[in-house]
Protein backbone atom coordinates (compact mmCIF):
# COMPACT_ATOMS: atom_id res chain seq x y z
CA UNK A 1 0.00 0.00 0.00
CA UNK A 2 1.18 3.53 -0.74
CA UNK A 3 1.88 5.91 2.10
CA UNK A 4 -1.24 7.81 3.02
CA UNK A 5 -1.75 11.12 4.75
CA UNK A 6 -2.11 11.22 8.57
CA UNK A 7 -5.42 9.76 9.63
CA UNK A 8 -7.97 12.45 10.39
CA UNK A 9 -10.72 11.52 12.87
CA UNK A 10 -14.01 10.82 11.05
CA UNK A 11 -16.42 11.22 13.98
CA UNK A 12 -16.45 14.99 14.20
CA UNK A 13 -20.05 15.94 13.44
CA UNK A 14 -19.51 19.70 13.43
CA UNK A 15 -16.51 19.53 11.09
CA UNK A 16 -18.46 17.32 8.69
CA UNK A 17 -21.42 19.72 8.90
CA UNK A 18 -19.23 22.77 8.18
CA UNK A 19 -17.55 20.98 5.27
CA UNK A 20 -20.93 19.98 3.84
CA UNK A 21 -22.20 23.55 4.14
CA UNK A 22 -19.10 24.97 2.44
CA UNK A 23 -19.21 22.39 -0.35
CA UNK A 24 -22.90 23.08 -0.89
CA UNK A 25 -22.37 26.85 -1.19
CA UNK A 26 -19.56 26.47 -3.74
CA UNK A 27 -21.35 23.86 -5.85
CA UNK A 28 -24.68 25.73 -5.88
CA UNK A 29 -23.05 29.02 -6.85
CA UNK A 30 -21.56 27.26 -9.88
CA UNK A 31 -24.85 25.76 -11.07
CA UNK A 32 -27.57 28.21 -9.94
CA UNK A 33 -28.80 29.32 -13.40
CA UNK A 34 -29.87 25.70 -14.02
CA UNK A 35 -31.93 25.79 -10.81
CA UNK A 36 -33.70 28.95 -12.02
CA UNK A 37 -34.58 27.36 -15.37
CA UNK A 38 -35.78 24.12 -13.79
CA UNK A 39 -37.86 25.79 -11.05
CA UNK A 40 -39.62 28.07 -13.51
CA UNK A 41 -40.38 25.15 -15.80
CA UNK A 42 -41.90 23.22 -12.87
CA UNK A 43 -44.28 26.01 -11.81
CA UNK A 44 -45.17 27.64 -15.13
CA UNK A 45 -46.93 24.59 -16.58
CA UNK A 46 -47.37 24.64 -20.36
CA UNK A 47 -46.04 28.19 -20.61
CA UNK A 48 -42.59 26.70 -20.09
CA UNK A 49 -42.47 24.60 -23.26
CA UNK A 50 -39.26 26.24 -24.38
CA UNK A 51 -35.93 24.77 -25.46
CA UNK A 52 -33.08 25.14 -22.98
CA UNK A 53 -31.06 27.78 -24.87
CA UNK A 54 -34.23 29.64 -25.87
CA UNK A 55 -35.29 29.76 -22.20
CA UNK A 56 -31.90 31.22 -21.23
CA UNK A 57 -32.09 33.84 -23.98
CA UNK A 58 -35.66 34.74 -22.99
CA UNK A 59 -34.76 35.32 -19.34
CA UNK A 60 -31.60 37.29 -20.19
CA UNK A 61 -33.46 39.47 -22.72
CA UNK A 62 -36.27 40.20 -20.26
CA UNK A 63 -34.38 40.50 -16.99
CA UNK A 64 -30.69 40.63 -17.80
CA UNK A 65 -28.09 38.07 -16.73
CA UNK A 66 -29.11 38.74 -13.11
CA UNK A 67 -32.45 37.06 -13.89
CA UNK A 68 -30.64 33.71 -13.97
CA UNK A 69 -29.52 34.36 -10.38
CA UNK A 70 -32.85 35.50 -8.93
CA UNK A 71 -33.08 34.26 -5.34
CA UNK A 72 -29.39 33.28 -5.16
CA UNK A 73 -28.86 34.81 -1.69
CA UNK A 74 -31.68 32.81 -0.11
CA UNK A 75 -30.54 29.68 -1.99
CA UNK A 76 -26.97 29.95 -0.68
CA UNK A 77 -28.26 30.54 2.85
CA UNK A 78 -30.67 27.63 2.40
CA UNK A 79 -28.08 25.17 1.10
CA UNK A 80 -25.63 26.09 3.86
CA UNK A 81 -28.24 25.44 6.56
CA UNK A 82 -29.62 22.37 4.75
CA UNK A 83 -26.21 20.73 4.35
CA UNK A 84 -25.07 21.67 7.85
CA UNK A 85 -28.15 20.05 9.44
CA UNK A 86 -28.09 17.05 7.10
CA UNK A 87 -24.42 16.19 7.55
CA UNK A 88 -24.53 16.78 11.29
CA UNK A 89 -27.34 14.27 11.80
CA UNK A 90 -26.07 11.87 9.14
CA UNK A 91 -22.61 11.66 10.74
CA UNK A 92 -24.14 11.42 14.23
CA UNK A 93 -26.28 8.47 13.15
CA UNK A 94 -23.38 6.92 11.26
CA UNK A 95 -21.12 7.15 14.33
CA UNK A 96 -23.90 5.52 16.40
CA UNK A 97 -24.10 2.55 14.01
CA UNK A 98 -20.30 2.22 13.79
CA UNK A 99 -19.99 2.16 17.60
CA UNK A 100 -22.78 -0.41 17.81
CA UNK A 101 -20.99 -2.55 15.20
CA UNK A 102 -17.72 -2.34 17.17
CA UNK A 103 -19.44 -3.34 20.44
CA UNK A 104 -21.16 -6.25 18.69
CA UNK A 105 -17.80 -7.45 17.38
CA UNK A 106 -18.80 -7.09 13.73
CA UNK A 107 -15.86 -7.62 11.35
CA UNK A 108 -16.52 -4.39 9.45
CA UNK A 109 -17.71 -1.09 10.90
CA UNK A 110 -18.80 0.11 7.44
CA UNK A 111 -22.50 0.94 7.22
CA UNK A 112 -24.71 -1.72 5.70
CA UNK A 113 -27.29 -0.75 3.05
CA UNK A 114 -30.09 -0.69 5.65
CA UNK A 115 -28.02 1.38 8.10
CA UNK A 116 -27.18 3.89 5.34
CA UNK A 117 -30.89 4.23 4.54
CA UNK A 118 -31.85 4.74 8.20
CA UNK A 119 -29.10 7.38 8.64
CA UNK A 120 -30.34 9.15 5.51
CA UNK A 121 -33.97 9.04 6.69
CA UNK A 122 -33.17 10.57 10.10
CA UNK A 123 -30.91 13.28 8.65
CA UNK A 124 -33.31 14.05 5.79
CA UNK A 125 -36.40 14.37 7.98
CA UNK A 126 -34.66 16.72 10.42
CA UNK A 127 -33.42 18.82 7.50
CA UNK A 128 -36.86 19.14 5.86
CA UNK A 129 -38.60 20.32 9.03
CA UNK A 130 -35.94 22.93 9.81
CA UNK A 131 -35.29 24.29 6.30
CA UNK A 132 -38.63 24.13 4.42
CA UNK A 133 -39.39 27.85 5.16
CA UNK A 134 -36.09 28.86 3.53
CA UNK A 135 -36.91 26.98 0.33
CA UNK A 136 -40.44 28.38 0.18
CA UNK A 137 -38.98 31.92 0.19
CA UNK A 138 -36.34 30.92 -2.38
CA UNK A 139 -38.94 29.40 -4.74
CA UNK A 140 -41.09 32.53 -4.48
CA UNK A 141 -38.07 34.71 -5.36
CA UNK A 142 -36.94 32.45 -8.21
CA UNK A 143 -40.37 32.36 -9.86
CA UNK A 144 -41.48 35.95 -9.10
CA UNK A 145 -39.68 37.41 -12.10
CA UNK A 146 -41.47 34.97 -14.40
CA UNK A 147 -44.43 37.38 -14.28
CA UNK A 148 -42.31 40.31 -15.41
CA UNK A 149 -43.78 40.10 -18.93
CA UNK A 150 -47.19 41.10 -17.57
CA UNK A 151 -45.67 44.04 -15.72
CA UNK A 152 -43.98 45.22 -18.92
CA UNK A 153 -47.37 45.91 -20.58
CA UNK A 154 -48.38 49.58 -21.02
CA UNK A 155 -50.31 50.95 -18.07
CA UNK A 156 -49.26 48.15 -15.73
CA UNK A 157 -47.33 49.41 -12.73
CA UNK A 158 -44.12 47.53 -11.98
CA UNK A 159 -43.95 45.90 -8.58
CA UNK A 160 -41.10 46.80 -6.30
CA UNK A 161 -38.43 44.12 -6.20
CA UNK A 162 -38.31 42.53 -2.74
CA UNK A 163 -35.19 41.31 -0.95
CA UNK A 164 -35.02 37.89 0.72
CA UNK A 165 -36.10 39.41 4.05
CA UNK A 166 -38.79 41.48 2.29
CA UNK A 167 -40.17 38.36 0.59
CA UNK A 168 -40.29 36.57 3.94
CA UNK A 169 -42.06 39.44 5.73
CA UNK A 170 -44.53 39.89 2.85
CA UNK A 171 -45.29 36.17 2.92
CA UNK A 172 -45.95 36.21 6.67
CA UNK A 173 -48.11 39.34 6.37
CA UNK A 174 -50.28 38.18 3.47
CA UNK A 175 -50.48 34.41 3.98
CA UNK A 176 -49.47 33.70 7.56
CA UNK A 177 -46.79 31.43 9.08
CA UNK A 178 -48.42 28.27 7.68
CA UNK A 179 -47.34 29.34 4.17
CA UNK A 180 -43.73 28.67 5.19
CA UNK A 181 -44.55 24.97 5.46
CA UNK A 182 -46.29 24.65 2.10
CA UNK A 183 -45.09 21.52 0.32
CA UNK A 184 -43.64 19.96 3.48
CA UNK A 185 -45.38 16.60 2.82
CA UNK A 186 -43.85 16.04 -0.63
CA UNK A 187 -40.59 17.37 0.83
CA UNK A 188 -40.71 14.63 3.49
CA UNK A 189 -41.45 12.08 0.76
CA UNK A 190 -38.42 13.49 -1.06
CA UNK A 191 -36.24 12.40 1.86
CA UNK A 192 -36.03 9.26 -0.28
CA UNK A 193 -33.83 11.30 -2.69
CA UNK A 194 -30.81 11.70 -0.36
CA UNK A 195 -31.48 8.20 1.04
CA UNK A 196 -31.07 6.75 -2.45
CA UNK A 197 -28.19 9.10 -3.25
CA UNK A 198 -26.12 8.52 -0.12
CA UNK A 199 -26.87 4.80 0.13
CA UNK A 200 -25.70 4.25 -3.45
CA UNK A 201 -22.70 6.54 -2.86
CA UNK A 202 -21.67 4.77 0.36
CA UNK A 203 -21.95 1.29 -1.17
CA UNK A 204 -19.99 2.29 -4.29
CA UNK A 205 -17.41 4.03 -2.09
CA UNK A 206 -17.04 0.90 0.08
CA UNK A 207 -16.50 -1.19 -3.07
CA UNK A 208 -13.87 1.22 -4.43
CA UNK A 209 -12.05 1.45 -1.06
CA UNK A 210 -11.36 -2.30 -1.21
CA UNK A 211 -9.16 -1.65 -4.25
CA UNK A 212 -7.91 1.93 -3.95
CA UNK A 213 -8.12 5.20 -2.02
CA UNK A 214 -11.15 7.34 -2.79
CA UNK A 215 -9.72 10.58 -4.20
CA UNK A 216 -11.76 13.78 -4.78
CA UNK A 217 -11.94 12.83 -8.49
CA UNK A 218 -13.38 9.40 -7.69
CA UNK A 219 -15.82 10.96 -5.20
CA UNK A 220 -16.86 13.43 -7.94
CA UNK A 221 -17.99 10.63 -10.26
CA UNK A 222 -19.53 8.47 -7.51
CA UNK A 223 -21.51 11.48 -6.27
CA UNK A 224 -22.70 12.24 -9.81
CA UNK A 225 -23.94 8.67 -10.34
CA UNK A 226 -25.76 8.60 -6.99
CA UNK A 227 -27.53 11.90 -7.63
CA UNK A 228 -28.43 11.02 -11.23
CA UNK A 229 -30.25 7.92 -10.04
CA UNK A 230 -31.96 9.59 -7.06
CA UNK A 231 -33.21 12.67 -8.93
CA UNK A 232 -34.50 10.68 -11.91
CA UNK A 233 -36.59 8.48 -9.58
CA UNK A 234 -38.01 11.28 -7.40
CA UNK A 235 -38.49 14.12 -9.91
CA UNK A 236 -42.35 14.08 -9.99
CA UNK A 237 -42.38 14.90 -6.27
CA UNK A 238 -39.86 17.72 -6.83
CA UNK A 239 -42.27 19.22 -9.39
CA UNK A 240 -45.25 18.98 -7.02
CA UNK A 241 -43.24 20.49 -4.13
CA UNK A 242 -42.25 23.51 -6.24
CA UNK A 243 -45.86 24.09 -7.34
CA UNK A 244 -47.07 23.93 -3.72
CA UNK A 245 -44.40 26.45 -2.67
CA UNK A 246 -45.87 29.09 -5.00
CA UNK A 247 -49.56 28.50 -4.29
CA UNK A 248 -51.14 31.75 -3.12
CA UNK A 249 -53.53 32.52 -0.28
CA UNK A 250 -57.14 31.95 -1.33
CA UNK A 251 -56.21 29.25 -3.84
CA UNK A 252 -57.45 25.77 -3.07
CA UNK A 253 -54.81 23.92 -1.08
CA UNK A 254 -54.01 20.57 -2.65
CA UNK A 255 -52.71 17.42 -1.09
CA UNK A 256 -49.73 15.69 -2.64
CA UNK A 257 -51.72 13.05 -4.56
CA UNK A 258 -54.28 15.67 -5.64
CA UNK A 259 -51.50 17.80 -7.10
CA UNK A 260 -50.00 14.83 -8.93
CA UNK A 261 -53.40 13.82 -10.35
CA UNK A 262 -54.09 17.41 -11.46
CA UNK A 263 -50.79 17.68 -13.32
CA UNK A 264 -51.35 14.33 -15.04
CA UNK A 265 -54.91 15.30 -16.00
CA UNK A 266 -53.94 18.73 -17.37
CA UNK A 267 -50.59 17.95 -18.98
CA UNK A 268 -50.16 14.18 -19.07
CA UNK A 269 -47.41 12.25 -17.32
CA UNK A 270 -44.85 14.41 -19.11
CA UNK A 271 -45.99 17.34 -16.94
CA UNK A 272 -44.49 15.61 -13.90
CA UNK A 273 -41.09 15.71 -15.59
CA UNK A 274 -41.22 19.30 -16.84
CA UNK A 275 -37.80 20.94 -16.47
CA UNK A 276 -36.07 17.63 -15.71
CA UNK A 277 -33.21 18.35 -18.15
CA UNK A 278 -31.71 21.37 -16.38
CA UNK A 279 -32.66 19.95 -12.95
CA UNK A 280 -30.87 16.64 -13.45
CA UNK A 281 -27.88 18.42 -14.98
CA UNK A 282 -27.73 20.87 -12.07
CA UNK A 283 -28.29 18.20 -9.41
CA UNK A 284 -25.65 15.86 -10.81
CA UNK A 285 -23.02 18.60 -11.22
CA UNK A 286 -23.80 20.07 -7.77
CA UNK A 287 -23.62 16.65 -6.07
CA UNK A 288 -20.42 15.78 -7.90
CA UNK A 289 -18.70 19.00 -6.80
CA UNK A 290 -20.11 18.61 -3.28
CA UNK A 291 -18.69 15.12 -2.80
CA UNK A 292 -15.38 16.14 -4.38
CA UNK A 293 -15.05 19.25 -2.19
CA UNK A 294 -16.50 17.99 1.09
CA UNK A 295 -13.65 15.70 2.16
CA UNK A 296 -11.06 18.36 1.27
CA UNK A 297 -12.98 21.00 3.25
CA UNK A 298 -13.42 18.55 6.14
CA UNK A 299 -9.67 17.96 6.38
CA UNK A 300 -8.96 21.69 6.23
CA UNK A 301 -11.63 22.40 8.88
CA UNK A 302 -10.13 19.85 11.28
CA UNK A 303 -6.59 21.11 10.68
CA UNK A 304 -7.62 24.75 11.13
CA UNK A 305 -9.44 24.00 14.36
CA UNK A 306 -6.45 21.99 15.58
CA UNK A 307 -4.04 24.84 14.91
CA UNK A 308 -6.37 27.32 16.64
CA UNK A 309 -6.58 25.01 19.67
CA UNK A 310 -2.77 24.70 19.83
CA UNK A 311 -2.35 28.47 19.69
CA UNK A 312 -4.95 28.89 22.41
CA UNK A 313 -3.13 26.40 24.65
CA UNK A 314 0.23 28.04 23.95
CA UNK A 315 -1.09 31.52 24.78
Amino acid sequence: MSQSKPVIPQNDNVAHALAGAGGGILSMALTYPLITLSTRAQVESKRAETAFLAAVQKIVAREGVSGLYSGLSSALFGISVTNFVYYYWYEWTRAFFENAAAKAGRASKKLTTVESMIAGAIAGSATVILTNPIWVVNTRMTTRKADAEDEALPGVEKKKKLSTLGTLLNLLKTEGPQALFAGVVPALVLVINPILQYTLFEQMKNAVEKKRRVTPTVAFFLGALGKLFATSVTYPYITVKSQMHVSKQGEKKEGMMEAINRVVKEEGYGGLYRGIGPKVTQSVITAAFLFALKDVLYEQTVKLRGSVAKKALAA
